[in-house]
C-alpha cells in the first residue's frame, strides 16, 4: 500500500472540500453543505494522520541533512530512532483505517428483502430476515424505517424495502447483500420433511441529494394507486400509495407503507436515489457492478452466500467458509459474530 500517495490525495481532497464549503454559492445551499460536511468527517480522521505523517517526514529529512555534523551524531541518532517510532505508529493507525475505508460506510443504508424460491415458506423467511435486522438495529442503536411492505396471508412477506440510518449503518449491513437459503421443516409439511428456499437481500448506500442531479419534473414520472395488503386504516381507501418511474433509467420505485401520499413518495424517492447513485457507482469500479449483479439476483436457491439449517441448528456463511451453531441468537438479531468474521476477511483480502 502506497502510504505517502495516499497521504497525499487526502490532504488535496480536504483542501479542496474546506474550499468548497467556503465557497459564497454553496453557502446558502443546506444539502450541498450537509454532504460536504459529511465527506469532511468520513476523512477527517485519515486527514489529521497525513498532516502528522507529513511533518515528522518533513522533520526526519531535515535531521538526515545534519548527519554529517560530528557534534551532534548521538543525539541525532536518538532523535531518528524516536521519529522513526512515531511513523511507524502513524503509518500502522493509517493502514488500519484505509484496508477497511469505503467513503459508504458512513451513510444510511436503503434495504430490500424479497421472497425467491419456495412460495410461502419463502415469504416466512423474508419476514424471519427482517425481524433479524430490525433486532439487530435495536441493539446497535441504529434506527428502522418501512417503506414499503408486501404481506402474505400466511404472515410473511413477499418483499420489504426499509432504511437503516445511524453510525456506519451502511458498513455494517452492506456484507448482507446476496442470496440467503433457509432450509427447516414447515409449519403445514406433514410429513417432516426438511424444504429449501431463498430470500434476496440488497443492500445500497442512501445517496444525498446533492450527490445525484434529478430533474424531478422533466426525469420522474408520478403515479398513485390505492394501497393493498393487509391492515391499515388508509388501505384501499385513499389513492396513497406512490409509483416512481426514472424515465432516463426506466427504474420504477413503489411505496406504500406509509399514511400520507406525501411521505410515500418522500420514500420513493430516497429508494431511487440509492439504486441511481449504485448504478452510477458500477460505472466507476467494475467490483461493485459485480457485486450489485449478486444482489439483483433472482433468488435461485444455488446462487447463495449464506445457509440457516434448522434443523442442526446452523448457520453457513459461504463466502468465508464460516459455520456457527448460534441459529436462534442469531436470528434474535446477534450477528455481530458473522459481521466481525466477515470484516476480517475482507481486510486480510485488502493486504495481501
Amino acid at each position: 500500500m502506497d502510504i505517502l500517495s495516499k497521504v497525499n490525495s487526502t490532504i488535496v481532497e480536504y483542501d479542496n472540500i474546506m474550499e468548497e464549503m467556503m465557497n459564497p454559492s454553496n453557502v446558502l445551499d443546506q444539502d450541498k453543505l450537509a454532504t460536504l460536511s459529511k465527506q469532511k468527517s468520513a476523512i477527517q480522521e485519515i486527514y489529521d494522520l497525513s498532516i502528522q505523517f507529513v511533518a515528522l517526514t518533513k522533520e526526519h529529512k531535515e535531521l538526515e541533512g545534519l548527519e554529517g555534523d560530528p557534534d551532534y551524531a548521538e543525539l541525532i541518532k536518538e532523535e531518528k530512532v524516536a521519529l522513526n517510532t512515531q511513523l511507524q505508529k502513524i503509518e500502522d493507525a493509517l493502514i488500519k483505517i484505509l484496508i477497511t475505508d469505503d467513503p459508504n460506510d458512513n451513510k444510511s443504508a436503503i434495504i430490500e428483502v424479497r421472497a425467491g424460491t419456495g412460495g410461502d415458506e419463502a415469504a416466512l423467511f423474508v419476514a424471519d430476515l427482517f425481524r433479524m435486522y430490525s433486532r439487530y438495529a435495536e441493539k446497535n442503536n441504529l434506527s428502522i424505517n418501512v417503506m414499503d411492505m408486501h404481506e402474505t396471508g400466511v404472515g410473511g412477506l413477499k418483499s420489504v424495502i426499509f432504511s437503516a440510518e445511524g453510525n456506519k449503518a451502511y458498513g455494517i449491513y452492506k456484507y448482507e447483500g446476496g442470496v440467503h437459503r433457509v432450509q427447516r421443516i414447515p409449519k403445514t409439511e406433514s410429513g417432516g420433511r426438511v424444504h429449501t428456499s431463498a430470500a434476496t437481500v440488497a443492500v445500497l448506500p442512501e445517496a444525498e441529494k446533492a450527490e445525484l442531479d434529478i430533474n424531478e419534473a422533466t426525469d420522474i414520472k408520478v403515479d398513485t394507486y390505492r394501497a393493498s395488503g393487509a391492515g391499515g386504516q388508509h388501505v384501499n381507501k385513499t389513492e396513497s400509495a406512490i409509483r416512481l418511474t426514472h424515465i432516463p433509467t426506466g427504474l420504477v420505485v413503489t411505496c406504500q407503507d406509509q399514511a400520507s401520499q406525501h411521505k410515500n413518495k418522500a420514500s420513493a424517492l430516497k429508494v431511487l436515489r440509492a439504486r441511481l447513485f449504485a448504478l452510477e457507482e458500477e460505472k466507476l469500479n467494475k467490483d461493485r457492478a459485480e457485486m450489485r449483479k449478486s444482489l439483483v439476483s433472482t433468488g435461485d436457491r444455488s446462487a447463495k452466500i449464506r445457509t440457516y439449517n434448522f434443523p442442526q441448528g446452523r448457520i453457513t456463511d459461504h463466502r468465508i467458509n464460516y459455520t456457527t451453531h448460534k441459529l436462534q441468537v442469531t436470528l434474535e438479531g446477534d450477528l455481530d459474530h458473522i459481521i466481525e468474521q466477515l470484516k476480517l476477511a475482507e481486510d486480510n483480502s485488502k493486504i495481501n
